[in-house]
């Protein structure tokens, strides 16, 4: 293995998201997936990009991608988890908030993550210990901060544990306006964020894990430092299930507080 998993995780996703520019803005072909959801040629190809990058460093590997579903050796230990444009919705209404990620899990353990921001010129990155953010080949320690009180709430189906929880609701919560400012931005970009210091909290309810959409987040925001649990505070992919990673534990345990009551 002449590259480490961080920087394969890092080169794939740089791949993917060199493909997501390069078709940006121009006339997608859609495939329908199911009931208002779809990819387009972008998907595709990024997808693409990213598993022939994966296959050529690790051809003994098993991977997961979120168009071409499951290949590789049954019951191989190691798995990369694949989304190769994050966002689809926002990207095919050439919006610019979309993210690719690419994960490794050996075992139960995510061990090397990237989340590239295709527009933004940043890489995200774990070794599963440490987290950093890559600009013009220069790497940086993600630092999580509460400061900004902006809390991202991810509204996109499915939402398995309605009517009990439902994400959307914590937007009218009177504590939530009173003490965050909720975003909406429909991307796992914004998991990231959290592990930056760009946001103070991310909660989306679903069963997620192996999700190649939250794999990549999920490890920069623990290898950062963040809070990481599912809706009600259990441990992750453990209960209701769902995500609240927060930067802090006085904001994990605030958002916690304004989760019960708006379950209520």
């Amino acid at each position: 293995m002449s590259i480490t998993d961080e920087e394969l995780a890092l080169t794939a996703a740089q791949a993917g998201a060199a493909v997501v520019r390069a078709m940006y803005g121009t006339s997608l072909t859609r495939f329908a997936k199911s009931a208002g959801d779809f990819a387009t040629a972008a998907d595709i190809e990024a997808e693409k990009a990213i598993l022939d990058v994966i296959r050529a460093a690790r051809p003994d590997d098993a991977v997961t991608g979120e168009e071409s579903g499951r290949t590789g050796r049954d019951g191989a230990e190691r798995m990369w988890l694949v989304d190769p444009l994050c966002g689809t919705l926002n990207y095919a209404a050439r919006s610019m908030l979309v993210a690719v990620n690419v994960a490794l899990r050996v075992g139960s353990a995510t061990t090397a993550a990237a989340c590239a921001d295709p527009f933004g010129g940043e890489v995200f990155w774990t070794d599963g210990a440490r987290a950093y953010v890559r600009r013009e080949g220069v790497d940086e320690r993600l630092t999580p901060s509460a400061d900004s009180r902006l809390v991202d709430v991810n509204l996109d189906p499915p939402f398995p544990n309605a009517p009990a929880f439902h994400a959307a609701r914590l937007l009218a919560e009177p504590g939530f306006a009173a003490r965050f400012r909720p975003r909406v931005v429909s991307t796992t970009l914004a998991v990231t964020w959290v592990a930056a210091g760009r946001r103070a909290a991310y909660v989306t309810d679903g069963h997620l894990r192996d999700s190649v959409h939250f794999a990549s987040g999920i490890a920069l925001c623990r290898a950062a430092g963040c809070v990481v649990t599912g809706i009600h505070g259990e441990p992750l992919h453990t209960g209701a299930g769902g995500l609240v990673v927060a930067a802090d534990r006085e904001t994990h345990s605030a958002l916690l507080e304004i989760i019960a009551r708006a379950d209520r």
